[in-house]
């Protein structure tokens, strides 16, 4: 299969689980700016991960962009980043209906962990496939800045139940140091 394939079909799902996310922003009944003050937490929670969402659209990209042939077992392990990542409307609603709680953030941990591990065995099993010299090999190295990421994430589930700002602080600051795509990727990419 070429990757082209697997790209729309992961587009639809991205463009699915954002639209799904969006549908849980409620509408207060009031016209008054006070009506939107408990809606804070929610919006706070759908900005984030909407940020999220795109850095895994963008970078997913940028991976395929580079990606030789898919396999079987590439099917399936971008279908397993797609499972974790469709969790992230649901822990979202989750964790801004409940004002950022212990568990709600806790979970929403587990799945940025659950999701950062999958998008490394996508890339892993890509490299597999493309062989140990392909492009997406060569930019992405040592996946050090992967590795830190899952290890942030991994401090910040234990921590939502200690402090929860603490957890939140963890999830933005990996946020911020994936809003510009890979720029590993992204010189293969102008090569390519």
């Amino acid at each position: 299969m070429i990757p082209d394939r697997m790209k729309t079909f992961t587009d639809a799902v991205f463009a699915i689980i954002i639209t799904i996310m969006v549908l849980d922003l409620r509408v207060p009944h009031d016209g008054s700016l006070a009506a939107l003050r408990p809606l804070v937490p929610v919006a706070g929670s759908y900005a984030l991960s909407f940020v999220y969402l795109i850095i895994y659209w963008n970078n997913h990209h940028h991976v395929l962009h580079v990606t030789q042939r898919v396999t079987g077992r590439v099917l399936w392990a971008n279908a397993h980043l797609l499972f974790w990542l469709s969790l992230v409307p649901f822990v979202t609603a989750w964790m801004g209906e409940n004002h950022f709680a212990p568990v709600p953030m806790a979970a929403y941990g587990l799945v940025l962990l659950l999701s950062g591990i999958a998008y490394w065995v996508l890339q892993h099993v890509i490299i597999r496939s493309d062989g140990p010299h392909s492009a997406l090999a060569n930019a992405v190295g040592h996946d050090v800045k992967e590795r830190v990421s899952i290890a942030v994430y991994a401090i910040a589930i234990p921590s939502a139940f200690v402090r929860p700002w603490i957890a939140g602080v963890l999830f933005v600051a990996v946020a911020v140091a994936w809003i510009i795509p890979d720029p590993r990727i992204e010189r293969v990419v102008a090569v390519t």
